[in-house]
């Protein structure tokens, strides 16, 4: 791709050329060139492209549309790269194939969360909370936001998960660092964005115990247990069951050296 077009999905979907923003289209249009990204210079037939964007009920006129799609995202890439150094889209025996175009803020996000967990093994916790914060940043919104078709649905529920686990991830080395006040704000929050997420609970639980407020964890895992049972007819999870019964007994492998010591 060199310097002349650069694409972001970590939101809705944009692209960048020397001269600033590029536009793409109409929505089905970005779509299409959205799912063709995401195959990371892979070949993709017609029929899996159609499947992709319109899934089981395409127009009738579905194959003019994807010409169209295709003609209108090769002028968008040449018109921003004059000199060539664009992306190409060309159809060749097994499919479409884009090459030389690479999603900008999704290696940036591998980038800096691989930096993050060398950061993590080699015993800087404070270096890794900084980096996946960074890579947190670069979101937006939602992944592919806005675009339509079966594929980006799966990728974008793919994507919130990932997102979610570098989320928890982040949080657990933040009550690694001992910031357990710092954490329960936003763990309180985002319980009741992910009422269902038993990590998260775990996590708030754990906060609120360290933070001193004892009485406060029980209470997060009974809103949890209650939560759990009217909506999925059982208990809570192993890991979440430990915890409550560790707390219940007081344990003290549950606070951290410097509180037992005070």
């Amino acid at each position: 791709m060199g310097e002349g077009l650069r694409f972001e999905l970590l939101g809705p979907l944009r692209a960048f050329g020397p001269e600033g923003e590029v536009p793409l289209g109409a929505p089905r249009q970005r779509a299409v060139l959205a799912v063709l990204l995401l195959q990371e210079g892979r070949p993709m037939t017609y029929a899996a492209l159609v499947d992709a964007v319109w899934g089981e009920r395409p127009p009738a006129h579905v194959r003019n549309l994807v010409q169209k799609y295709v003609s209108g995202l090769r002028r968008a890439c040449a018109g921003a790269a004059p000199d060539g150094s664009g992306p190409e889209l060309r159809w060749t025996g097994s499919g479409y194939v884009l090459s030389g175009a690479v999603i900008a803020d999704l290696a940036e996000r591998r980038a800096l969360l691989a930096r993050a967990v060398a950061a993590r093994d080699g015993g800087d916790g404070g270096r890794a909370l900084e980096l996946a914060g960074r890579a947190e940043a670069l979101w937006r919104g939602e992944f592919a936001e806005g675009l339509a078709g079966p594929f980006l649905a799966a990728e974008r529920l793919r994507w919130a998960e990932k997102r979610l686990m570098v989320l928890e991830a982040r949080l657990a080395g933040q009550l690694d660092l001992g910031r357990y006040h710092e954490c329960v704000h936003e763990l309180v929050r985002q319980v009741a964005e992910h009422p269902m997420r038993e990590r998260l609970v775990w996590l708030l639980m754990l906060a609120l115990y360290r933070s001193g407020q004892a009485t406060e964890a029980l209470v997060a895992f009974e809103d949890a247990r209650r939560r759990i049972a009217e909506e999925m007819g059982s208990d809570p999870g192993p890991a979440l069951r430990a915890l409550h019964e560790r707390m219940l007994r007081q344990d003290p492998a549950l606070l951290p050296e410097s509180v037992l010591a005070s």
